[in-house]
């Protein structure tokens, strides 16, 4: 081992690609492995929030606050542009007992340090006349935004290639090299790649990937759809989402019985981006009529311009979802060498400036400005595989990919949410 580690992450994703760029910049020999392409999981299939009052008071708040921080100055660092902006959010409420709840929920994030503040109704329509009569009032921090994630993940990747390091796509891991109980690479149909350290960032995949290593992580795949309109003139000014939206993020039940909320966005090319399910079905990124039907019905109850827009997509990605709501980081001690980077759900992008920094101080044994104690692996150390979860998610899996058969290189594929890329007339 030289001055630094060699350290593999498998993961082509905003996680692993922040990982990558955070440690190629200092000098670390870097490899990074992709199954697919880049961003061609989670970090593809998402809106672009970056919400800050979704994140529950405390260390994920913390977490978030400060990859706000960094979001502002990553773009000089960036080779392609991330499409930050700061709009402003606003989480919409609509009975007396969603104002009381969140207004209790805002105390606790005013505590952290968020600038956020209870709007009422005539407040709320001051700021987005185009809502319905239904939003009586609405929790609003200046410092939410919206970026563009795949170029974010993009622009993660290739700062760290220009830095030196190696990134392979279309490379599925197959198996761990492990070896008197350190595990010493990983491998791939092209052959053996040895490392000093592998950092699982694998999103949704991370539980079957430290399952090749006999480890159990709760790492669970939860669906989450959205609907694209066609670009049309500008009738959202800021990011938004529903109080019952935030509810269901935390309890798995209240998405089953009371719904799922609702989120939107709109891009500067004038596309809407509606969202979005919070869905345990297994690995399955298909779109369900039933879904997106409701999808748009709440959406346009809230926006009622809403109704002159046409749909031209739907899409789904699937949230790395963890039991405590929060990632998991950090070495796993029963096997020396191995370290997670995922369970983010849906904050990767959120968090993928601070994940990035945190993880690449921890792995090159320097302290990190957070602590990572709350996050570690270690905290499900007695979890043993739930027979459930394999029936009904496992089984659900896609079949293993068969070799490919081009070489390895940099992925860079067009953004499928065409409200990135281009007006869509």
């Amino acid at each position: 081992m030289g001055a630094f580690p060699h350290v593999l992450i498998i993961g082509g994703g905003v996680i692993g690609t922040s990982i990558a760029c955070h440690l190629a910049v200092q000098g670390a020999p870097i490899t990074l492995v992709e199954a697919k392409d880049l961003a061609s999981g989670s970090s593809g299939a998402c809106d672009g929030l970056v919400f800050l009052q979704s994140k529950k008071p405390g260390v994920h708040l913390q977490m978030a606050m400060e990859s706000l921080k960094r979001f502002r100055t990553l773009q000089k660092h960036l080779p392609v542009s991330m499409e930050f902006i700061q709009t402003g959010g606003l989480v919409t409420i609509e009975t007396d007992d969603e104002y009381r709840a969140m207004n209790a929920y805002v105390k606790d994030q005013q505590a952290i340090g968020l600038d956020v503040h209870l709007l009422d109704k005539e407040q709320v329509l001051q700021r987005e006349p185009g809502l319905s009569g239904r939003v009586i009032g609405a929790a609003y921090s200046p410092l939410d935004a919206k970026i563009n994630p795949i170029n974010l993940t993009l622009g993660f990747a290739l700062a760290a290639r220009n830095h030196g390091a190696r990134i392979l796509t279309r490379t599925p891991v197959t198996e761990l090299m492990v070896k008197n109980n350190r595990v010493t690479g990983i491998l791939t149909p092209r052959g053996p790649i040895p490392a000093d350290l592998v950092v699982n960032a694998a999103g949704a995949a991370a539980g079957n990937v430290a399952r090749m290593a006999g480890i159990e992580m709760p790492v669970i795949p939860r669906r989450g759809q959205i609907a694209v309109t066609h670009a049309g003139s500008p009738v959202l000014h800021h990011c938004l989402i529903s109080a019952g939206y935030i509810a269901a993020k935390y309890n798995p039940e209240l998405a089953r019985t009371a719904g799922q909320g609702i989120s939107m966005e709109q891009t500067e090319n004038g596309n809407l981006l509606l969202g979005s399910t919070r869905e345990f079905a297994g690995f399955d990124t298909g779109n369900t009529l039933s879904a997106i039907r409701k999808i748009i019905a709440q959406a346009a109850a809230r926006l009622p311009a809403l109704a002159s827009f046409q749909i031209i997509r739907t899409f789904a990605g699937l949230r790395p979802w963890t039991p405590d709501g929060l990632p998991i980081l950090g070495p796993v001690s029963k096997l020396d060498g191995f370290v997670m980077a995922a369970g983010h759900e849906g904050d990767g992008i959120a968090l993928s400036a601070i994940t990035g920094e945190l993880m690449a101080d921890a792995l090159l044994d320097r302290k990190p400005a957070i602590p990572l104690d709350r996050f570690s692996p270690d905290r499900f150390e007695d979890l043993a595989p739930d027979p459930a979860f394999r029936t009904d998610h496992e089984n659900r899996q896609p079949a293993p990919q068969s070799s490919p058969q081009v070489p390895p290189q940099v992925g860079f594929q067009a953004d499928p949410r065409p409200a990135r890329q281009e007006r869509i007339q």
